[in-house]
């Protein structure tokens, strides 16, 4: 019988570490026979090209945008007016755990949740995958059955742990929105300018996300189109071919998914060290064992405008979103707690965080510090390979489907 399967999601971090292996296993398991559908809900982090992305996976079928989510949460109608078999199960992989309490009901299927640090509406939901099991113990005795650790999604990103390569490579991740790409980029390559002068044998390399264009990224390294750039270090770039070369003969190369032959993961996999924003690149990495260097600058407050609620509606609002930002910014950052990935996993400070108005000269003389101890990135390595959990997270997720399909 013709079931099936759809999937909720947000963003591209939700889409490129739980989408992709889940709906990679959902085919080892299930075959060809289940029906695949991605339906995006809005979310602040979002790229503009989570729809792309997702009709990338092969074994996804077909896919709704974000723009589209209400209508379809409200009236039960997607803008192409698909069908829907009999039976299936939505699968919840990004965005707030009511939709699929909604969306299951109004479609008849069974709900099955994945859920990173909470578990929410027990008594509606059929089934939950779990993380951790500290979120299994703190869940009502009565729902208790419908809960399983499954583990880390995350951690399904494995592949080739540590660097292996001789030559010294830098990993170079600004972030694939603009709002980090403009603070990130300049900041970024002032650091990498500075390491150059010291070290001249090292390579640099920036994973361009899938979402930009090499022309787009570029732009934030042009003091004529980003105002900024003297707030970071006053280190300019100019794109020449699939590469970023300063004045000073810093060149960093741009490495695209679509044309390159070596996986992205494998990439990062050679790196001695990266130097990363916040965000999925921290537990992308993390789940790599990469050791790595994440920075948030302050240098424009109101550059940064994606926190959740009702701050991130306030800090977007026309004419006083930029003031309202400054000061809700500075407010956040104050209240701060561990940022990267890795770190909040592990409730320590596995990985250096390095926040506030940022030097490229402290930050490259920190980042040369652990090169010239290899022993130190040795030791940051195998820390991260404690903390990022062992793979298997999506064939049991995945597992639990094929069960409530039973039902």
């Amino acid at each position: 019988m013709a079931v099936d399967l759809l999937i909720l999601s947000n963003a591209p971090g939700e889409l490129a570490t739980w989408v992709k292996p889940v709906v990679r296993e959902l085919r080892t398991q299930m075959g060809h026979e289940p029906r695949i559908s991605v339906i995006l809900s809005p979310c602040p982090n979002a790229s503009g090209q989570e729809v792309e992305i997702a009709l990338s996976y092969p074994e996804v079928d077909r896919v709704q945008a974000a723009e589209h989510f209400f209508p379809f949460l409200l009236w039960g109608k997607t803008v192409e007016n698909w069908d829907w078999h009999d039976r299936g199960v939505v699968i919840f992989l990004g965005g707030d755990q009511f939709f699929p309490v909604v969306i299951g009901k109004r479609l008849g299927y069974r709900t099955v949740i994945y859920a990173e640090w909470e578990a929410r509406w027990h008594r509606w939901i059929d089934r939950f995958g779990v993380m951790r099991s500290d979120i299994l113990d703190r869940a009502p005795a009565q729902f208790a059955h419908k809960m399983q650790v499954v583990g880390d999604l995350m951690a399904e990103v494995q592949t080739q742990q540590g660097a292996s390569s001789t030559e010294e490579l830098i990993g170079v991740l600004p972030g694939s929105k603009p709002a980090k790409l403009t603070q990130g980029v300049p900041l970024m390559i002032a650091i990498a300018d500075q390491i150059k002068r010291d070290r001249p044998q090292t390579r640099f390399v920036i994973p361009v996300a899938p979402t930009l264009d090499l022309a787009n990224l570029a732009q934030y390294a042009d003091p004529e189109q980003n105002p900024i750039l003297p707030l970071m270090g006053n280190v300019s770039a100019k794109r020449v071919g699939n590469r970023l070369e300063t004045q000073n003969g810093l060149s960093i190369e741009l490495w695209q998914s679509q044309t390159e032959r070596v996986p992205v993961y494998e990439l990062l996999s050679q790196c001695q060290l990266c130097l990363t924003t916040v965000g999925a690149n921290t537990a992308e990495l993390g789940s790599l064992a990469v050791p790595m260097v994440v920075v948030l600058p302050t240098q424009q407050l109101d550059a940064m405008r994606a926190w959740d609620g009702i701050p991130g509606l306030l800090v977007n609002l026309p004419g006083v979103g930029s003031w309202l930002a400054k000061r809700i910014n500075a407010a956040m950052l104050k209240r701060l707690g561990l940022l990267a990935w890795p770190n909040i996993w592990a409730k320590e400070m596995i990985v250096p965080e390095l926040v506030g108005h940022l030097d490229p000269k402290e930050v490259a003389a920190f980042m040369i510090d652990y090169l010239d101890h290899p022993e130190k990135l040795e030791a940051m390595r195998d820390r991260l390979r404690q903390v990022r959990g062992e793979p298997g997270a999506a064939k049991k997720l995945v597992a639990i489907v094929a069960e409530e399909l039973q039902h």
